[in-house]
């Protein structure tokens, strides 16, 4: 009886308020930010006395909410992400044939600088453009040896440079940051995955020199990467967990082209983020003289989150 007595009192007041103020509160409720269960205006002003805030989820949402909670935590801790396309179950190196093992962790690299919506190669400020020179620079190379790799990219119509304005663009079919509704491309026949920025930044500043070609091993195994459990198998593109067919060690070294799989698991053991692995390895469930290698979803991860809390407690 209180609530009904409080809830008409609520509508006289709200018929009695001017048109304008009707119009403020509205425009308020529309564009207004709620934190810790107090409401704040666009300019960051409280205005929880003007509105009710007022949560209503069910335990499935509040469920959905923890996990895109996860998912979000995930990707502001490792500096956002670029979308990275690859043709599922084919390697990078059959998708681009002349670019080196040096040239796909550098292709990566790069990609951390692509620009929201545009595909520009910009700086963090989103103000200065990353041309040829200042992309050298970033890289490390000498001017000859990066004229040549530019032009390995230009070739395989991964970079494209407006010579009139220094502007150089990534093809939105290799790295794209944005809806995917505006990438502007058919990207059908592709899959993608989250690589997230910062961390791939850190493991370039690591690896450099001879060792560089380790950090290309990421990039190489995104096409059998199952997108929920970042599990290296058979049929990544499974949604039923039960039915995923884990690629072994063994198999990953023939695909990526290792003679020796012990000489790929040293290899991807060497690739540590904080000091913690991007490649761990835990017993198949089927069959116990086995293993599976599971990825670390700091780097890349293609899931929607509901998965997430258990790959991250295997790295921690």
């Amino acid at each position: 009886m209180t609530r009904q007595i409080d809830r008409l009192e609520e509508q006289r007041t709200w018929a009695g308020l001017h048109s304008k103020v009707k119009h403020g509160v509205m425009a308020a409720k529309e564009n207004m930010t709620v934190v810790d269960g107090r409401a704040y205006s666009e300019t960051g002003r409280d205005i929880s006395h003007l509105v009710d805030v007022v949560v209503k989820t069910t335990e499935k949402q509040a469920r959905g909410l923890e996990v895109v909670d996860d998912l979000t935590a995930l990707e502001k801790e490792n500096g956002g992400f670029v979308f990275a396309f690859f043709k599922q179950s084919r390697t990078i190196e059959e998708r681009f044939p002349s670019l080196t093992q040096q040239d796909v962790a550098r292709l990566m690299y790069i990609g951390t600088f692509v620009a929201w919506k545009t595909g520009r190669l910009q700086s963090e400020n989103g103000k200065a453009i990353i041309n040829r020179e200042k992309l050298e620079q970033l890289v490390e190379m000498s001017s000859k040896r990066f004229n040549e790799l530019f032009r390995r990219y230009e070739a395989e119509d991964i970079l494209r440079e407006n010579v009139e304005t220094g502007e150089i663009f990534v093809n939105p079919s290799v790295f794209f940051r944005g809806n995917m509704k505006d990438s502007g491309v058919d990207v059908s026949d592709l899959q993608y995955t989250r690589m997230f920025r910062q961390t791939v930044r850190d493991l370039y500043a690591k690896f450099k020199g001879r060792t560089l070609g380790q950090l290309a091993l990421i990039y190489s195994v995104m096409p059998f990467i199952n997108f929920n459990t970042n599990i290296v198998c058979y049929n990544p593109e499974e949604t039923i967990e039960e039915m995923l067919r884990p690629m072994p060690l063994e198999k990953l070294a023939m695909v990526l082209e290792y003679a020796n799989p012990g000489k790929l698991k040293r290899a991807l053991n060497a690739v540590k983020v904080d000091d913690k692995p991007v490649f761990t390895y835990v017993t198949n469930a089927h069959d116990r003289r086995k293993q599976n290698i599971i990825v670390n979803p700091r780097v890349i991860y293609a899931g929607d989150g509901k998965g997430l809390g258990a790959i991250t407690a295997l790295f921690n």
